[in-house]
């Protein structure tokens, strides 16, 4: 579901986020009553279950109660998020807090869209790295004890670069992404994205997210689903129309604007995600492994693509994978991390050209980094690779 993190500073898809749908009704016009009966639709299919508002002091409210929101869209915030947070105060009635969520809400796109563009243009003339960590550390309080993620890991992503990550599972490459992400909180150590905090970058905008699974809405077209962050961000619907098409056209899904997921192949699924990812043009994309589930075949294709988008774009690429020919085709530096708790064993330049057709796999260099990699490998975990 699309969860919103402080809205509306953040936004990112993530299919496994545990979150409450929130549909608020149009307290201008129309009943409220609606909301609750377009719910009920969704859920007796099986796309989402009850949105659960909550009033003042999270207290349960009726679906008929909520107000502030758009007629017909439907949200998933936190459930610490309340309908007072998004749309002021409830006490003043529906209308007064419609007017009012209303100009927030318009002011806030605009101070996120001017974020976002001062993001665009600082990054082009930064000539620091996009993503430097130095002595990152990371810690998990869990019921059996703590969890070391990370330690210690310094490294500099420069603009750019596609840069994979690889290692065994458990050894931290998500968790990194996460933290660049600032899905998570380092307890050591610093992180800087685009020059700036993982929470500033997060709010300017500075990085798409692509996840392992698609992550796509059901009830939405492709084009829908790649115009979702921006509606969420208040884009007008023509921009909307005009980004979704320009990305559709460069994970060529051109022609299947109309189709649902469930009508795609899982490839065609993944590509409408990236689309997603890219259609706010933020500077860096962030990849959490996301051709794990594919066959080998399609996954070929898929790598030889995102070398073509990463040439056509620009786009600086992190990269999570467990595969080490991926890694090599794909990367211009390659970290490879030991088991818990995740180090960074190596850090391979490739000197590979930028274009690579799928035959230089068998190629002398090719195998020489493929060597490398499983050395590191090696190092890490202590045994044959």
């Amino acid at each position: 579901c699309a969860r919103m993190q402080g809205f509306p500073d953040s936004f990112i898809l993530h299919p496994k986020d545990e979150c409450a749908y929130r549909q608020f009704g149009n307290s201008a016009g129309g009943s409220p009553g609606a909301g609750a009966r377009r719910g009920g639709r969704l859920a007796g299919q099986g796309l989402a279950r009850p949105w659960g508002s909550e009033g003042r002091g999270g207290a349960p409210v009726a679906p008929d109660s909520c107000a502030g929101g758009r007629r017909g869209r439907i949200w998933c915030f936190p459930a610490r998020r309340t309908v007072a947070n998004l749309a002021g105060s409830t006490r003043a009635g529906p209308g007064a807090t419609a007017a009012r969520g209303g100009r927030g809400r318009n002011r806030m796109r605009s101070e996120r869209r001017a974020a976002l563009a001062g993001t665009g243009e600082a990054a082009g003339g930064r000539a620091g790295p996009a993503i430097e960590a130095r002595g990152l550390d990371l810690v998990f309080a869990t019921d059996d004890g703590p969890v070391h993620a990370l330690k210690d890991v310094t490294l500099a992503i420069a603009r750019g670069e596609f840069v994979s990550f690889i290692g065994p599972s458990g050894c931290g490459k998500t968790t990194f992404l996460r933290v660049a992400a600032d899905l998570e909180r380092p307890t050591g150590g610093s992180i800087l994205v685009n020059g700036v905090s993982a929470a500033e970058a997060r709010g300017a905008r500075a990085y798409g997210y692509v996840f392992q699974a698609a992550g796509l809405f059901p009830w939405r077209t492709i084009e829908a689903n790649v115009r979702l962050p921006l509606e969420v961000m208040g884009f007008a619907r023509a921009e909307q129309a005009a980004r979704a098409a320009r990305v559709l056209e460069l994970v060529e899904l051109r022609g299947f604007e109309n189709k649902y997921p469930w009508q795609l192949s899982g490839g065609m699924q993944q590509r409408a995600s990236i689309a997603r990812a890219l259609a706010f043009d933020a500077d860096i994309l962030l990849m959490d492994e996301p051709f794990g589930a594919l066959d080998e075949i399609v996954r070929d294709k898929l790598n030889e693509q995102l070398l073509a988008l990463w040439a056509r774009t620009g786009k600086t690429i992190a990269f999570v994978t467990h595969s080490i020919p991926e890694a090599v085709f794909l990367s211009t530096k390659i970290v490879v991390m030991s088991p818990r708790p995740g180090r960074v064993t190596d850090v391979i330049d490739s000197p590979l050209p930028r274009e690579r057709p799928l035959h230089i796999r068998e190629s002398r260099d090719f195998l020489a980094i493929a060597a490398r990699v499983r050395e590191g490998l090696r190092a890490g975990i202590g045994d044959e690779v």
